[in-house]
């Protein structure tokens, strides 16, 4: 099938135009003529089958779908094989086509402020094949606007503030709203501004909203908030229109208007003598209705006052009274002055006609405290001479009660100014004498305190400091100022200078130090040359200095002041002989060492020498060996025996020796094994060890061994050393077998112990032990 180029049918309604009417056929010839009669609108596209726009009225409120237009082809014989497809904005959900009859329909209502134009594109397809019939055509459907928004300010309520006393007219701020619909098309977006609630103090400009001052002088002091109510209403403010409303909260801010006035204009204040220098006796306070700045204020006493003084606090704006000078109730009790007040800030729209400051009179009474004494002077300076005696005068120290009965006074130094309780002060009538000699060479000034209390009330004291100078005099010789280090070649000639001396003082004369030096004149060797400078010269009086014939030569030198009375001393310089070269520098002052023509030689000198030195160490030896103490016996009763064989590898105390072995031997022989040896000397074994069994429940043995250990320890004259000691035998080759009984028979009655006395004095002590216990002899 050919595609031609359609005609456009006049026939078919193309433009519709909705409004409040209902939609009837009679009405449809109208909004044709309309849109025939509209070329701006209705112009034809030059290569489309269709016009290219539709509009329609938002806020449809039908039941039914919205009628939009009809789309026609002259492809379409009216026999059904023509189908209009919609595609674009909307197309299949907003809008709907019937695709035999090509009428366009809305499903829902629009609203031109969410979407004011919707493109589609319109569509002509053979029904059988699905074959384009015409182009495409694109085309547009607007939402024409009608006034559905009420107009809206961006807040709720609006915060402003104008100077008070404003002038009609003045600006205090610019409320506008804002109406959604569409303001190029009718009333619907034109507001128009009136004031509901605020008048007569403020006006509104009904085109821009400004909100200006309808009333003159208002005062913040009367009124200081308002509320006013702003309406904005579409439609030019006709009637029908919609309307929104919003609050203004204006605040009238503060101008200086109001000058500070006190409420009372007299003032007493009371104020203790007592009271410290730039202290506070009373506040007064004057009004000022303004706020911030504007009431700041300042406070003056008119003409000043040599007692009192007043400042501002500046946080509370009162005024505190000080004290510029101490108060005394014996002296003048009552005081009055007069208070000025003012703005420290002016505003001069306002000061004409008005005075801004006021003035009150202060009356001040003085009440009487007990007072603490008053020295007459603070501090006190006083001079004494440093060869004062002990209790002579130097100075005296006054003070009183300022109170009107004038209580006594007594006087004391406190101790902790003077440590080395060097004065001494009169309790009544504040004498200082001195308790020591002065020395100024030690400290020049004593700083003491002196108290004063009142007799009467302890509690009422005060401290002065006392500075006591003490003043020179000439009680110290001059000396040397250094050590010298003096030297003088042997080859030196006669008139060379060898060393300068100068002296120093410690005493301080007012016309300064003056030296005078001297030696004795008939010294054969040096003389002195004073350089009136507080210096001297030391010269050779002669040549040829020898080191062998003098080494060293002691210089007495005589040095005195010229304070009264005079001090001298003699101090002594050491002149060295020394060798030198030509040039006169030192090369050795060690005395020459030359033989001895008639005397000891220097071997001899050292053979005495060691031979002192041996007697020196045998007289400390001997008396070393001198402070060794014997040992007392270790058998102190003869009840007490024991069997004890003791080997020793030095000579012991014999055979009463109980002492210097451990006897729990006795009872268990493997305690052998862990014997102690002596830390200085290995012992020596002399006979080979046998042992025995042990005896069971030795409890009186072990008691008596741990008892001599400890006294053993305790005993600083115990021998230094361990010793071994063997027992309960007596060795393979000794004929005399073991001594021991710890392995006899039950009884003592079984050994025979005549033998014993065979032996010799060795074995005399303990013959008589055994022999005089043998049962035959009992018998």
């Amino acid at each position: 099938m050919k595609k031609t180029k359609s005609i456009f049918s006049k026939t078919i309604n193309l433009y519709v135009w909705y409004t409040a009417l209902p939609f009837t056929p009679g009405n449809i010839g109208n909004l044709f003529g309309m849109a025939e009669s509209d070329g701006r609108i209705l112009q034809r596209s030059k290569r489309g089958w269709m016009w290219n726009q539709f509009f329609l009225l938002e806020e449809y409120t039908g039941n039914d779908h919205q009628y939009v237009g009809k789309l026609h082809s002259n492809m379409d014989k009216g026999d059904g094989n023509v189908r209009y497809v919609l595609t674009g904005d909307g197309a299949g959900t907003l809008f709907l086509i019937d695709e035999k009859s090509g009428d366009i329909h809305a499903t829902k209502r629009l609203d031109r402020e969410e979407k004011a134009m919707y493109t589609l594109v319109a569509k002509v397809l053979d029904r059988t094949t699905n074959a384009e019939l015409e182009p495409d055509t694109e085309f547009n459907i607007k939402i024409h606007d009608i006034n559905d928004n009420a107009p809206k300010f961006e807040k709720e309520i609006y915060f402003a503030s104008v100077p008070e006393m404003s002038e009609v007219g003045t600006s205090v701020a610019t409320i506008t709203a804002t109406d959604a619909d569409d303001q190029t098309y009718g009333n619907s977006a034109k507001l128009v501004y009136s004031i509901l609630q605020g008048q007569p103090y403020f006006s509104v400009d009904s085109e821009n909203g400004t909100i200006k001052t309808a009333l003159p002088g208002m005062d913040r002091e009367v009124k200081e908030n308002y509320q006013v109510v702003i309406q904005a209403k579409d439609m030019a403010g006709q009637m029908g229109g919609l309307s929104g409303t919003t609050t203004v909260s204006i605040t009238l801010s503060d101008v200086n208007d109001s000058p500070p006035r006190f409420a009372n204009h007299s003032f007493r204040v009371t104020a203790v003598e007592s009271t410290e220098i730039g202290g506070a006796i009373g506040r007064i306070k004057a009004d000022d209705p303004d706020v911030g700045r504007n009431a700041e204020m300042e406070y003056s006493i008119v003409g000043g006052h040599d007692i009192f003084n007043i400042i501002t606090d500046q946080t509370t704006q009162e005024g505190v009274i000080i004290i510029k000078k101490a108060l005394d109730y014996e002296n003048k009790r009552d005081y009055e002055f007069r208070v000025e007040v003012k703005n420290t800030y002016l505003d001069a729209r306002f000061i004409h006609g008005l005075q801004f400051k006021d003035y009150a009179t202060v009356k001040v009474t003085v009440e009487d405290v007990d007072e603490p004494p008053v020295f007459t002077r603070n501090p006190y300076i006083i001079e004494v001479h440093e060869d004062t005696a002990a209790g002579s005068f130097v100075g005296v120290v006054s003070a009183r009660d300022p109170d009107a009965d004038n209580k006594p006074v007594k006087y004391s130094i406190d101790r902790h100014t003077d440590l080395e309780r060097l004065f001494n002060i009169d309790s009544v009538n504040g004498t200082i004498t001195t308790l020591k000699a002065l020395d100024r060479e030690m400290s020049k000034w004593h700083n003491i305190s002196v108290v004063a209390t009142e007799i009467n009330n302890p509690r009422q004291t005060t401290r002065v400091p006392v500075f006591i100078k003490v003043l020179d005099v000439n009680d110290n010789a001059p000396e040397f100022a250094m050590s010298y280090d003096t030297f003088v070649c042997e080859n030196v000639k006669a008139g060379q200078l060898i060393q300068t001396i100068s002296a120093v003082d410690t005493d301080e004369p007012l016309v300064g130090h003056k030296f005078v030096f001297s030696i004795s004149p008939t010294n054969p060797n040096f003389t002195i040359v004073d350089r009136e400078d507080n210096t001297a010269n030391i010269l050779t009086k002669r040549g040829g200095f020898s080191r062998r014939e003098m080494s060293m030569y002691f210089l007495p030198v005589v040095i005195s002041d010229n304070d009264y009375p005079i001090q001298s001393s003699t101090s002594t310089l050491i002149v060295r002989v020394c060798a030198c070269d030509s040039r006169g520098n030192m090369q050795t002052c060690n005395p020459e060492v030359l033989p001895f023509s008639d005397g000891l030689t220097t071997g001899a000198l050292v053979a005495i020498l060691l031979c002192v030195i041996i007697l020196l160490m045998i007289v400390v030896l001997f008396a070393a060996l001198r402070r060794q103490r014997k040992k007392e016996p270790l058998i102190i009763s003869k009840e007490d025996v024991r069997d004890n064989v003791v080997s020793y590898n030095d000579e012991g105390g014999g055979e009463e020796d109980t002492q210097a072995f451990d006897i729990g031997t006795l009872r268990n022989p493997e305690v052998m094994d862990a014997n102690k040896l002596r830390r200085d000397i290995i012992p020596e074994m002399l006979f080979p060890f046998r042992r025995t069994s042990p005896i069971k429940d030795n409890t009186d043995v072990r008691d008596f061994i741990n008892g001599r250990l400890q006294e053993n320890d305790s005993d600083p004259t115990a021998p230094p050393y361990d010793s071994l000691a063997t027992y309960a035998y007596e060795g393979s080759g000794s004929l005399a077998e073991s001594l021991s009984s710890l392995e006899s028979a039950a009884t003592e009655g079984d050994h025979d112990y005549d033998y014993l006395s065979n032996w010799g004095p060795q074995f005399k002590k303990l013959a008589e032990m055994y022999i005089g216990k043998s049962p035959d002899r009992e018998t």
